[in-house]
């Protein structure tokens, strides 16, 4: 990697290792404004935003030059600054500018960098169509009109995740990206995992804003609005608030919640040990079958349905159980129907999730009852923030409280659900004969934990030494797949999360690049490390349920069987 000294602005700054001057130019402090650079993606070098000017006077884009030892630049210029101007302007002219009603208002690069350059007038007309919004998809919506041709949704789609949904269509001033033949979302295999919404700096993709339909339940004083969150969300929902990423605000959620009108708050970690009770069941008697192997983790919708659409002959592979979210409002309808039919009050079921794909999970037709789904609505962590500023409290000065029983109580095993490997490493805590610290410890350094996006671990279950895989990032998952196809990989156990470093990481979290997301991950260990009971099977609520209430039910209300869309 290269190292030296550049001169920036008239700041030495040195450089070891930074792919580009752009990042160079950040290092030494510099906000450097850009549409198209993602640092996760390839680069695309297409908004020119970010152009520097030479000590000869030559413009070209830093996002795309390597750096050099002794080379000299200045990111501010009056050329540099005109050039910008009149790129904002030209964007501006054919894009659509309903900017107070826009579900990115205030949270828009266009917007900001519009401010911030002092574009007040548009000189140029717009000779664009007007798209039709594409409003088809459970998680996210399309405005073709607000597209600012960056391209990061593209690279996302393809370069993350590998399902090349998105891409360019046309030539010149007719360009548009879409789906190919310019089909709606629906009509296509998107996945609904909303990476593409994340990465968008304009309001071209967002998620699908269903906090009305919220407001409306919590108003109805017939409904019981019941509440659920996911372990991902509380590490992330204070950073809008001004709290750090990872600070574990579960207990303020809860009670911003109560002051919103929430009857009952929840805990999905319930639910998540759940999942491994049943999902550890299922993987010893497949252990006991002799397969079908690997067995792959039901966790994330996403995968499920990419597994439905693109790879049906691995269904059998995938683990029966239902999610956390979903075997939690499962269990949560059934204990409540009597409770309903004594006051006459309907139970609503909303479940905050940092997961896009939760939405188009909860409408699908295997997690109804008697015609009714068992979570009604899902809400993201944006969402829920901006419930929150919409109500006006003070999120950071609240005083916590805690989620109520019996479904509150979750332990170590279930809120590390929320990052990659976390479902693997509880898994593997249920099955090991050895319960000692010393194992625990173990299987925690044993490399299930990670940042590598596909990781490999051995660990001794009786006279067996299983081999357990994690993996996150579709696109890793489906090379994942192919060594398993070809022969080239064995596993007994393979978790799988679509989105890079696992639900901390998902499209409906807080915009986040990698470093942030680490954060969350430590904030979930870190409530694992303080939890008084570490794996799920001794979390007595839980068993409690399962040798009660639902005994003798567990299949019906906790297992679903995938199958792909043409023959169901």
């Amino acid at each position: 990697m290269a190292k030296g000294i550049m001169y920036i602005d008239g700041q030495r700054v040195p450089f070891d290792g930074e792919k580009n001057v752009l990042a160079v130019i950040r290092k030494a402090g510099i906000d450097m404004p850009t549409f198209c650079y993602y640092s996760e993606l390839s680069v695309y070098g297409a908004c020119r935003m970010c152009v520097v000017e030479d000590e000869k006077g030559k413009i070209d884009a830093s996002c795309s030059m390597e750096p050099r030892d002794g080379m000299v630049i200045r990111t501010n210029t009056a050329r540099l600054l005109k050039h910008r101007r009149m790129i904002l302007e030209l964007m501006l002219s054919s894009h659509c500018r309903d900017c107070t009603t826009c579900e990115k208002s205030g949270n828009c690069r266009l917007q900001d960098l519009a401010l911030r350059f002092g574009v007040r007038h548009v000189r140029f007309q717009d000779t664009r169509p007007v798209y039709e919004k594409d409003h088809s998809s459970p998680a996210i919506v399309r405005d073709p009109n607000k597209c600012i041709l960056c391209g990061d949704c593209v690279r996302v789609c393809e370069e993350m995740q590998g399902m090349s949904i998105l891409n360019f269509a046309h030539r010149g001033s007719d360009l548009v990206v879409c789906p190919a033949f310019d089909r709606k979302l629906s009509e296509t295999n998107c996945i609904s995992c909303g990476q593409c919404a994340a990465a968008c700096p304009t309001g071209a993709i967002t998620i699908r804003d269903e906090i009305g339909k919220a407001w409306r339940e919590l108003y109805d004083p017939k409904k019981r609005v019941v509440f659920q969150i996911a372990p991902a969300v509380r590490v992330a929902v204070g950073e809008a608030f001004g709290l750090e990423p990872g600070v574990n605000a579960i207990d303020k959620l809860v009670s911003a919640l109560k002051m919103m009108g929430a009857d009952e708050v929840y805990d999905t970690n319930f639910g998540a040990d759940l999942t491994v009770m049943e999902e550890s069941e299922e993987f010893l008697e497949r252990l006991k079958k002799g397969g079908p192997f690997p067995m792959f983790t039901s966790c994330c919708p996403a995968w499920v349905k990419y597994v439905e659409e693109e790879r049906p002959h691995f269904l059998k592979n995938i683990s029966t159980c239902k999610s956390p979210m979903e075997m939690f409002a499962a269990v949560l309808k059934d204990q409540y129907a009597k409770k309903d039919a004594e006051d006459g009050r309907t139970t609503y079921h909303i479940a905050i999730m940092p997961c896009t794909a939760k939405k188009m999970e909860a409408k699908r037709p295997e997690f109804r009852h008697d015609g009714k789904p068992d979570v009604d609505l899902v809400l993201t962590t944006q969402e829920i923030i901006t419930m929150i500023k919409e109500s006006g409290i003070r999120f950071a000065e609240l005083e916590g409280e805690s989620p109520e029983m019996p479904f509150g109580m979750g332990t170590g095993a279930a809120v590390i659900f929320g990052t990659t490997g976390g479902v693997a490493e509880a898994v593997a805590r249920r099955v090991v004969e050895d319960k000692s610290r010393n194992t625990l410890q173990a299987i925690q350094f044993s490399g299930i934990r990670g940042s590598e996006t596909i990781r490999a671990v051995t660990l001794p279950v009786g006279d067996r030494a299983l081999r357990i895989a994690v993996v996150h990032g579709l696109v890793n998952a489906q090379k994942l797949l192919d060594d398993i196809e070809a022969g080239r990989e064995y596993f007994d156990l393979v978790e799988v999360m679509t989105c890079k470093t696992g639900c901390v990481g998902g499209a409906g979290q807080p915009y986040g690049l990698n470093p942030i997301k680490r954060q969350r991950a430590e904030g979930l260990y870190e409530a694992d490390r303080t939890a008084l009971i570490k794996r799920s099977e001794r979390n007595p609520m839980v068993q409690r349920l399962l040798e009660g209430p639902i005994k003798g039910r567990t299949h019906e209300l906790l297992h679903v069987h995938y199958q792909h869309p043409d023959k169901a």
